[in-house]
């Protein structure tokens, strides 16, 4: 990547790294991606210089070969509700510091320079080193996913020594109350939500979410008893899984919950089939380990799991036992590999046809796997 003051496309251009990358760099954590900001220029002149328009309701470009987001300097003004209800201004007038002030948090509002200077007009260092999560001014309620963002953040940094400001949980609290978070779109809400179950610490982003009064408003089912083991549930998943982590972690959060519950949530978050699938399925085993492994619960846990067209499904589920139960591993493992050994050609060479073969095939099946059990 070439940095802005050796690239001949950005030349004359007043450009400056923003938010994310220069925060964490000051925190020591990984940084993955950058973002610009350009002050004093127009549309024309970034289109000229090459680069692809992507912003649809403000001037975001993308380089042409690094394919960095280069943002206008901008401003923005509340007039709806939720996260879309923005107006925005960007014209070459607007000045660095203009633009910083639209941001949330005291940390993400620090630009640096192509020199290398850091431009912190609301002392984000200072919080940084205080360890403090703070909003920069009142207009962090006018977007009511920062109180998600914001806990997200928490989730992230928790292990460094963060906490939430005061005055800024007390707004977050306001924000939950006044019904603002309602109007969010539920993908967004997702989105911070996936997000927050692949940091260090997603634990915190629930119970941060609970202290201002905003997990009522998504997640009603989470709440008393059910968050508590909820959160212990979330922190057992398993390891050697190729299924995204964040997603084993929502699926053992609602472990806890009915299957009523489980649905509700996923409507109302309109969760990717992925997802919601996975949480029914963890119920399911969670289910079978309440009590001894008989053959027909094993039987019908396999057959719920769809485990004969969808193998991988019970694979899944395995790695899950072997977190939970570990001692049930192995048996299940031998229960689900007999099962599978069972040939349907060899019942259809028997003479077995239409739903005779299917009533054989359970039945041979679930001889396998009581063998196997015992």
């Amino acid at each position: 990547m070439k940095e802005p003051n050796s690239d001949p496309r950005l030349a004359g251009l007043n450009v400056y790294r923003v938010g994310g990358a220069v925060r964490d760099v000051l925190l020591g954590w990984p940084v993955y991606d950058n973002d610009w900001v350009v002050v004093g220029a127009t549309p024309d002149d970034m289109r000229k210089r090459g680069f692809k328009p992507v912003g649809r309701d403000f001037p975001v470009f993308l380089h042409p070969e690094s394919a960095e987001e280069y943002a206008l300097a901008r401003t923005e003004r509340k007039s709806g509700h939720g996260y879309a209800g923005f107006e925005v201004h960007a014209s070459p007038d607007v000045t660095l510091e203009e633009d910083l002030l639209r941001r949330d948090l005291t940390i993400n509002a620090i630009a640096q320079s192509t020199d290398g200077e850091l431009i912190d007009p609301f002392n984000g260092q200072g919080d940084i080193e205080r360890r403090v999560l703070r909003h920069i001014s009142a207009a962090f309620s006018e977007d009511p996913l920062r109180v998600l963002r914001t806990a997200r953040f928490l989730a992230r940094y928790a292990s460094l020594g963060f906490t939430i400001a005061p005055e800024t949980l007390a707004l977050m609290r306001q924000v939950s109350q006044s019904g603002e978070l309602e109007h969010l779109a539920a993908e967004r809400v997702w989105v911070e939500t996936e997000k927050a179950l692949g940091e260090p610490n997603p634990e915190v982003y629930f119970t941060t979410l609970e202290r201002c009064d905003a997990l009522s408003v998504w997640w009603p089912a989470l709440a008393g008893e059910a968050l508590k083991q909820g959160l212990i549930a979330l922190a057992q998943v398993p390891s050697s899984s190729a299924l995204p982590l964040a997603h084993w972690r929502y699926a053992q959060l609602l472990s806890p919950l009915t299957a009523d519950q489980r649905e509700v949530l996923a409507a109302g978050l309109k969760l990717p089939n992925a997802v919601a699938q996975l949480a029914r399925h963890a119920a399911h085993t969670h289910a079978l380990l309440v009590e001894p492994l008989d053959g027909p619960k094993v039987l019908h846990w396999l057959e719920r799991l769809d485990g004969w067209r969808k193998p991988e499904q019970v694979e899944a589920q395995l790695a899950l036992v072997g977190v939970l139960a570990p001692e049930q591993m192995a048996r299940l493992g031998h229960a689900w590999q007999a099962a599978r050994m069972v040939n349907p050609q060899t019942l259809i060479a028997e003479g077995y046809q239409g739903a005779a073969l299917g009533r054989a095939l359970r039945e041979r099946r679930g001889q396998a796997v009581v063998a196997a059990l015992t």
